[in-house]
């Protein structure tokens, strides 16, 4: 079998003669660099797209397109259904037209606390959530304060709240002003972003339901 012809070595223009072996393993040392650096850059690229394809998938799966707010609860209907599982009654006032609910439930804790919750959206647009514990205890009610400490009381149609206001605080969130009172076997926590005189009327509902309830 004949011998291959060899290669002849490779001229480079800028040089003007071939180039020696070191020139040559520079050389393709520096094409496989740019190499790997393009593939990076590349997979970034397409990382980021990927990325922007969920964030994209997510607002119009997720976000209403019309930007309405979420359907209405009969809170006041689910609380009389749910009422027979825990045998006393459940926080569910009469309040005007301008109150709406977006949430509610019962739910049982790990402490084995029996819950009741309604997410409420003030006429001021803003939160209020309702809490109520059945035969809670003080370490349930700090929980659901998020370890919030009383700045003070309120008395309200004839019943004493503890307030907690944290309206100055950056973190707050829906707990920037709190109510809690204790009235029967019930503990009720009230938190949310509403104005006092929101809250007032809200915690004077409770009060005269459960009240007119024993």
């Amino acid at each position: 079998m004949a011998d291959q012809p060899s290669r002849a070595p490779r001229v480079v223009a800028e040089l003007g003669r071939p180039e020696t072996p070191d020139e040559t393993a520079a050389r393709k040392a520096d094409s496989s660099r740019r190499h790997r650096s393009n593939q990076t850059l590349l997979n970034l690229v397409l990382a980021l797209a990927a990325s922007l394809a969920v964030v994209l998938f997510l607002v119009l799966v997720v976000v209403r397109p019309d930007g309405s707010p979420p359907p209405a609860v009969n809170y006041r209907s689910d609380a009389v259904a749910s009422q027979p599982e825990v045998g006393h009654t459940l926080a569910a006032p009469a309040l005007p037209s301008s109150w709406k609910a977006n949430t509610d439930g019962l739910n049982t804790g790990s402490d084995g606390v029996v819950a009741w919750t309604i997410g409420l959206i003030t006429p001021s647009q803003e939160f209020i959530g309702v809490v109520q514990g059945v035969k809670a205890n003080p370490t349930w009610v700090a929980n659901q304060l998020q370890g919030a400490q009383s700045t003070g009381n309120v008395t309200i149609d004839g019943l004493t709240w503890k307030a907690y206001d944290r309206r100055s605080a950056a973190d707050a969130g829906n707990f920037a002003y709190s109510l809690s009172t204790v009235t029967g076997v019930s503990s009720i926590v009230l938190h949310g972003t509403a104005t006092r005189a929101e809250f007032a009327t809200l915690a004077g509902a409770i009060t005269t339901q459960l009240e007119g309830a024993k």
